[in-house]
């Protein structure tokens, strides 16, 4: 069978770097190189997010993906912006900033918006309304701006947090990042979009 090639490149924060994973291929990255190559693809895999990341240092990575001439970008942030306090506008500006980028060089994109914070173990039961609040505010606005850029908006924050809060072998010993086994759940509610858009542009590159 000829495979398709493919550049996929991750941005973001700790979460598209695949910190509190046990082993590199369970990392997030890896797992969606794999579905891709299960679904035809030759993949050339670049993981240049930033562990500590929030939406602004975005920009970094970018010019850093410039050279790669990537054809897919999956982009993972939010969670440090929501932890700093950086308020949600600011925060989705500079994603549409990086998106209009990525765009203008002809990279398609998947935005997966910042995860519900507050099925972290160490949030105060007190006050995981208003984290939970603030995790859907920051979601929405990254979405609209997803949506405004042309780019496919992966939303499984939803069903992931109902998930990670229900079993906590899916958090590492450190109580915040996902365990390989976190990465496994994240990476199979990601892989439909992820698939879906790496054949969009297949489908139009045919066309």
């Amino acid at each position: 069978m000829t495979r398709t090639a493919l550049r996929l490149a991750l941005l973001g924060d700790s979460l598209a770097h695949g910190s509190g994973a046990a082993r590199p291929q369970d990392a997030l990255g890896p797992r969606l190189a794999a579905a891709l190559e299960e679904a035809g693809y030759a993949v050339d895999l670049h993981v240049l997010a930033v562990p500590g990341a929030v939406s602004a240092g975005l920009a970094a990575q970018v010019r850093r993906a410039a050279p790669l001439e990537a054809d897919l970008a999956v982009v993972l942030v939010g969670a440090n912006d929501l932890t700093r306090l950086v308020p949600p506008a600011q925060a989705a500006a500079a994603l549409a900033a990086a998106l209009h980028q990525l765009h203008a060089a002809g990279t398609d994109v998947v935005v997966v918006p910042a995860p519900d914070m507050s099925m972290v173990p160490w949030v105060p039961p007190a006050l995981r309304p208003l984290v939970q609040s603030a995790s859907a505010l920051l979601q929405r606005e990254q979405a609209a701006v997803a949506r405004a850029a042309g780019a496919m908006v992966a939303e499984v924050s939803d069903a992931v947090a109902v998930t990670f809060g229900a079993d906590p072998a899916l958090f590492s010993a450190d109580r915040f990042h996902p365990s390989s086994a976190g990465y496994a759940h994240i990476a199979q509610a990601l892989v439909p979009f992820v698939v879906a858009a790496a054949h969009a542009r297949r489908d139009a590159a045919a066309a």
